[in-house]
This record gives structure tokens, C-alpha cells and sequence, in this order.
């Protein structure tokens, strides 16, 4: 894998990983209740070529605060690349921002968004790209769709559920 695809398939776990991906409660219960545990699922990655490589993703999740303050651990590996992925995420209002950082490569950014029912719609960025997430949460499955801006990956589609 070149080291531009490896820089891409980053971005989009980072973009995965930063957000603690769910809103399982009404927006009055927080944003974060019934996430604490174990998650796991895979998807793909769609690149503006029309190429696709899997993504496989496991996730930890421990929630405080009541439903509002998150923090996440998630490791996501393709075919050619692994992340190592913390986020910090808070909800406030049906406000989100946080922060994220990828341990083997020494990047960070932050996160900001909005929660309601059981949809997430954020922004995530860091050193060199941005992207759109939406994620929808029903019971104990998420769907992510992760758009990037100004890069080379044209979408990412992951599908997790609680273990």
C-alpha cells in the first residue's frame, strides 16, 4: 500500500473512531447511554478510483456523566494499514466536542457535531484532512458513513454491534 493510502485509510478510522459513534437514547438521557462495552463490525472503503478494501473495526466504550461523557478506544485494520484510536467526546445540549488521538502515528484533532435521537451528525479534523460522519444507532447495531473532504477516499461505510 502506498503511504498516501495508508494516510487516507487513517483519516477515515480516525473520522470513525473520534466520534464514539452512537446516540442510543432520547436526547434528554444522553447522547451516550447504552454504549458502554464492546463493539465490533467491519465495512469498506470506497476510494475515488471506484477501487474498495475492507475495514475491520473493535471498539471499547465507557460512558460516565450520565449518557454524556465518553471515552473510547478503537482499533481498525484493512487489508494494508491498523489504527490505534483514543477519543475523548462530550455532549452538552445536543452539542458534541471532543478530542482524538492515533497512537502509532502521533496524530490528534478535534470533534464537533450535534446528537439527537439516534443520529449523530459531526465534523472531525486534524493535521491534514476533514470529514462529514453520520451514524445511526438502533438497539445494539450503528451504521457510519464517513465523507471525506479533499481526499482521495470517497466514502467509508461501517456496520458495528454490541457484543
Amino acid at each position: 500500500m502506498t503511504s498516501s493510502l495508508a494516510t487516507r485509510l487513517l483519516s477515515a478510522a480516525v473520522l470513525f473512531g473520534s466520534l464514539g459513534l452512537t446516540s442510543t437514547a432520547s436526547h434528554a438521557a444522553g447522547a451516550f447511554d447504552g454504549m458502554s462495552g464492546y463493539w465490533n463490525g467491519s465495512g469498506r472503503v470506497q476510494l475515488s478510483d471506484g477501487s474498495a478494501e475492507r475495514i475491520r473495526c473493535r471498539a471499547s466504550y465507557a460512558v460516565a456523566g450520565g449518557g454524556r461523557l465518553l471515552q473510547q478506544t478503537l482499533v481498525c485494520a484493512s487489508d494494508s494499514a491498523r489504527f490505534d484510536i483514543t477519543s475523548h467526546v462530550e455532549e452538552n445540549g445536543g452539542r458534541l466536542t471532543g478530542t482524538w488521538s492515533e497512537a502509532t502515528r502521533n496524530v490528534s484533532g478535534q470533534v464537533s457535531g450535534t446528537a439527537q435521537g439516534g443520529s449523530i451528525n459531526a465534523q472531525v479534523g486534524g493535521p491534514g484532512f476533514s470529514a462529514s460522519l453520520a451514524v445511526s444507532t438502533r438497539g445494539a447495531s450503528q451504521s457510519v458513513t464517513i465523507t471525506p473532504q479533499g481526499s482521495d477516499i470517497r466514502n467509508v461505510s461501517v456496520s458495528l454491534k454490541k457484543r
